[in-house]
């Protein structure tokens, strides 16, 4: 099955292909590499692409899109792309700027989702993450709010198909949903979710309010040197996903991803690898057993990769929350 046929509907009625193909690129790898995977995900079937300002690599992402399209691979609206916008850009007045850059970088018109990246505001200027002398983080005091009513601008304006938000916890959404004169609810959250952190009651809850979760590092993380320990244990080395793969004759990437299919979660898939790519968008092509499910469901440990350290000392960090 085609991934472009594969989407579930949001909740202000655009689709969205449930498995996506993620740029973040650690430091340590080229950008380049991220032009050519995105085209071969996209040889490969994928039409949805995960992006962000802070990722440094939408020009390359942009390039990518537009070399498939004057190949006559695909049309503009045959892809759904989400960008972010970046802690440093909260400010009401900064939203629309963010975003026109990013739209610049990636050389299109519009974006199909943008989401806020972080509930958390940060001094606004250049640099992605201000410090002060001493390396601590350098916050700022803006209204998530007021941040959302400057999303739903952007919505109006055509800018974004969609607006939604990532790395909320269920409280920081409620404070979205309970705005007085909500104009737009946030179509999706996109968190760190894997067989490791199954994140089950922030689904529950997201289901319950008519907003799709979306999971990034879903078959583990890429283990970037800044962001991750280096002693993390590898998701795709555990012995019963191992084991469930040789059972069923499938990868234990497309397990995992399998696994959040089957949960109604839109997923995220990344590789720089083409027999990887080409594997991962196969988890369309079987189905894991209830009791598989149950199983995998069990392996869940709370653990987290990418904690975010950078904006822990934040009121708003969202991952000391329960969910």
């Amino acid at each position: 099955m085609n991934a472009e046929h594969q989407r579930v509907k949001l909740n202000d009625g655009h689709f969205i292909p449930v498995l996506g193909f993620g740029t973040y690129t650690p430091e340590e790898v080229p950008k380049s590499k991220t032009m050519e995977a995105v085209k071969l995900a996209i040889d490969a079937g994928f039409r949805h692409i995960d992006t962000a300002y802070s990722y440094q690599v939408e020009e390359e992402v942009g390039l990518a899109i537009q070399s498939k399209i004057e190949d006559g691979t695909l049309k503009r609206d045959d892809i759904f792309l989400t960008s972010k916008l970046w802690c440093t850009f909260h400010h009401p007045d900064l939203v629309q700027q963010n975003l026109e850059r990013s739209l610049e970088k990636l050389n299109l018109d519009y974006v199909d989702l943008y989401l806020i990246h972080y509930p958390v505001p940060m001094k606004p200027g250049e640099e992605l993450f201000p410090t002060d002398e001493h390396g601590n983080s350098i916050f700022d005091k803006v209204d998530l709010c007021a941040t959302w009513e400057a999303m739903e601008k952007c919505k109006d304006a055509g800018l974004a198909k969609s607006i939604g938000v990532s790395n909320f916890n269920r409280r920081q959404l409620e404070m979205i949903l309970n705005k007085p004169g909500l104009k737009y609810k946030p179509v999706c959250n996109q968190v760190e979710c894997h067989v490791y952190l199954n994140q089950n009651k922030l689904l529950d809850f997201c289901k319950s309010k008519d907003i799709v979760l979306v999971a990034y590092s879903a078959m583990g993380t890429q283990r970037p040197k800044r962001w991750v320990d280096s002693n993390a244990p590898v998701l795709l080395n555990d012995p019963v996903l191992c084991a469930m793969a040789k059972k069923h004759n499938r990868s234990p990437a497309q397990i995992a991803l399998r696994y959040h299919l089957q949960r109604g979660i839109v997923t995220l898939a990344q590789s720089y690898k083409e027999k990887e790519i080409r594997e991962n968008i196969q988890a369309f092509e079987f189905q894991l057993p209830l009791e598989d499910m149950k199983v995998l469901n069990e392996l869940n440990r709370d653990y987290r990769y990418a904690p975010a350290e950078f904006i822990a000392g934040h009121p708003n960090y969202p991952f000391s929350d329960e969910s």
